[in-house]
């Protein structure tokens, strides 16, 4: 495979070849965006700094936020999750500098199928790639679908749960498939109205709740420092963070890419590690263990964390209004993943991993990758449980963006083409590379049959790769020297 030059910044498809004015006849920069334009789109259709942040925020928060806590509830105490959600952060920042510094090298779509294959080799991408499509997006759609439709049950008793699910994923399939301006612009406004939300339900929490510092130990608890809960909760937690990494799944839909995409996983990582720290600071300060434990054992269909907290401190319309910010909060979630996540599979196949259909036309949306991504998600939804899907996705994503950060090593080692990086860089590699092993470890003796995913994802990786081989070799033969 040839090795994309530096500088190809955002014109990997071969668009916005005149650096003066551009397809559209407006002064542009070097990397085709015009001069002076909008921070969120130009005139051109491309993404702007701002929209970013937003994709970030609305493919990273979702209902992981609001039930993650009462699952660690019953083996961690009050300090230790807040200290779980703490380390998660600081591992998903330390994760996004290190992902800026590869996507400030290879300013191109991909994401980690393209950082691999460029780095290491081509396999390892194909692996990332097919990680992608079945673990990376198809299943947190699959996730976010399955709890959308129990919570907009509570809205509109009556409604098939299952129904809503499937709708979701079709409306969000309809409208990134054929409509790129207007899909961005989706995005956009589901992205506001989550923060919104998100920022009342903090209001209510802080004005009407407790401010006394959580003191209460888990029902469960052990003398000593619960090690492997803290560690297996951590895995739940890399879900909740798994979205910090999006905007590099279509770097090449942003005006330089090379400095908007690195900017806008930073800002949008930070925002919004501060509000998890604050919203698990509301839960753990306003219920006790005993409470967060049993609801487990309740309704989980038809009741979040956040409603359980906003009935107990407002009353029910307000418990309503929370259930409202999940199906918002899933349905952006559904769209910014069906967005970014197609952009995978084409990049795939425009270089021979997947068939040619799958990579569309310049200029719109790969409506072959839009389809197939959908219909892996609801295969998933009608074949796996909740939970399942859950701890399968946070450990094997946690794997996969374990391997890309480790990737840096050889830039550090070796003499490449592309930009050295800092030592502070390093370090953060470091800090994320140990943290994702001693994750992992603990996961996996706990749970193996996650490995049986693992080795699902592998399998169809190889078989793509060597079936796809001589048709790559082909290419290259046939291609001007």
């Amino acid at each position: 495979m040839d090795r994309p030059g530096i500088g190809s910044g955002g014109g990997g498809s071969g668009e916005h070849e005149n650096s003066e004015t551009g397809d559209s006849g407006r002064p542009t920069g070097p990397n085709g965006e015009p001069r002076g334009g909008k921070r969120g789109t130009d005139a051109d259709g491309k993404l702007g700094l701002w929209s970013g942040v937003g994709l970030v925020v609305a493919n990273t928060v979702g209902v992981g936020v609001l039930t993650n806590t009462g699952y660690m509830a019953g083996r961690l105490g009050a300090r230790e999750i807040l200290l779980a959600w703490l380390v998660g952060g600081v591992m998903a920042m330390a994760g996004a500098r290190c992902y800026a510094a590869i996507a400030e090298a290879i300013p191109r779509s991909g994401g980690e199928y393209r950082y691999l294959s460029d780095l290491l080799h081509p396999f390892l991408g194909t692996l990332a790639g097919w990680t992608s499509l079945l673990v990376g997006f198809s299943a947190p759609v699959a996730l976010a679908a399955s709890t959308a439709g129990p919570f907009f049950a509570t809205l509109v008793p009556g409604t098939s749960p299952n129904g809503v699910g499937v709708a979701l994923i079709v409306v969000a399939a309809v409208s990134q498939a054929f409509d790129l301006r207007w899909s961005k612009g989706t995005q956009d406004a589901l992205a506001l109205v989550k923060v919104l939300l998100l920022a009342g339900f903090i209001v209510v929490g802080f004005s009407l709740g407790s401010h006394d510092a959580p003191v209460w130990r888990a029902p469960d608890a052990t003398p000593g420092f619960p090690l492997r809960p803290f560690a297996v909760s951590l895995v739940y937690i890399a879900f909740a963070f798994s979205g910090w990494n999006t905007v590099i799944y279509a770097a090449e839909e942003f005006k330089d890419p090379r400095r908007t995409v690195p900017r806008a996983m930073l800002l949008g990582t930070a925002a919004v590690t501060a509000v998890y720290l604050v919203v698990n600071w509301i839960f753990v300060a306003n219920l006790s263990s005993q409470r967060l434990a049993t609801w487990l054992k309740e309704d989980t269909s038809r009741i979040t964390l956040a409603h359980l907290l906003m009935g107990q401190l407002a009353g029910e319309a307000a418990a309503r209004l929370a259930s409202l910010f999940v199906v918002l909060s899933l349905a952006s979630s559904v769209i910014s993943m069906t967005m970014v996540g197609p952009r995978v599979s084409a990049a795939m196949a425009r270089e021979g991993f997947l068939p040619r259909l799958l990579a569309g036309r310049a200029g719109r949306p790969p409506l072959g990758s839009v389809l197939l991504q959908s219909g892996v998600a609801m295969a998933l939804l009608a074949t796996h449980s909740f939970e399942e899907l859950l701890r399968s996705v946070g450990a094997i994503l946690t794997l996969t963006s374990g391997l890309t950060v480790a990737a840096l090593l050889r830039l550090w080692l070796r003499r490449t083409p592309y930009p050295r990086p800092s030592g502070f860089v390093m370090a953060c590699a470091l800090v994320y590379v140990v943290g994702s092993v001693w994750m992992l470890w603990f996961t996996l003796t706990e749970a193996p049959r996650t490995l049986l995913w693992l080795a699902v994802v592998m399998g169809l990786a190889a078989i793509a790769y060597a079936a796809t081989s001589r048709a790559r070799s082909r290419a290259r033969a046939a291609s001007p020297p």
